[in-house]
């Protein structure tokens, strides 16, 4: 959907959309990873599904890498999650990762993740013209709720396609999500089933 750029209002993101994305920091720290996976985003039926490497994860405090899978269906109140652990002997030399698939989770879930009004209801401020992953972009920021600090989302110019989040201060440590290959095309209903895999036979 096109969108006047002299209007400067905040868009709201598609009522249904996908695509891969990858997670990294800004700046990079030595222990700092970047991971990628892919969701989903249904707000009409106000379900949710991520799933890829969980960032940020300590391999060293934690002792594996972290696979997770998670479905927010909020109108029951309820996030679904499926996990696997990877764990290695050793990071400094040769050695296979080992997996390990842990319990399932069911946790309380009062909202999706990222909602399709997050920069209205933020009061999200135009903050003016980028290039993100080749396009140009609109920047919009605003301070999170809960003193969590700004937030900066790029949409590419005069649509509704998110093309990046940042998270955080970029001049101190910012977590970044890229989002190469958004789209709005219809999403299957099986997506959001919920699939055990700790209770595999």
């Amino acid at each position: 959907m096109e969108l006047r750029k002299v209007d400067r209002v905040p868009p709201m993101l598609p009522e249904c959309w996908s695509s891969s994305y990858i997670s990294y920091w800004l700046p990079m720290k030595p222990e700092d990873d970047i991971t990628s996976g892919y969701c989903w985003f249904d707000y009409a039926q106000e379900v949710c599904r991520i799933d890829g490497l969980f960032n940020p994860w300590s391999e060293t405090k934690m002792g594996h890498r972290l696979w997770m899978s998670e479905i927010m269906y909020p109108r029951s109140y309820e996030s679904f999650k499926s996990k696997i652990a990877y764990a290695r002997t050793h990071r400094d030399k040769p050695s296979a990762f080992k997996e390990t698939v842990l319990n399932d989770e069911v946790d309380p879930c009062h909202e999706l993740i990222l909602t399709r009004d997050v920069l209205v209801k933020n009061h999200a401020k135009y903050a003016g013209e980028h290039t993100i992953l080749g396009y140009k972009a609109d920047a919009w920021c605003f301070e999170r709720p809960n003193d969590k600090g700004p937030a900066t989302y790029f949409f590419k110019e005069g649509t509704d396609q998110l093309l990046r989040m940042v998270t955080g201060d970029p001049n101190v440590h910012a977590s970044v999500r890229d989002f190469p290959n958004f789209n709005t095309l219809p999403i299957p209903n099986t997506i959001f089933d919920v699939t055990s895999l700790s209770h595999r036979n």
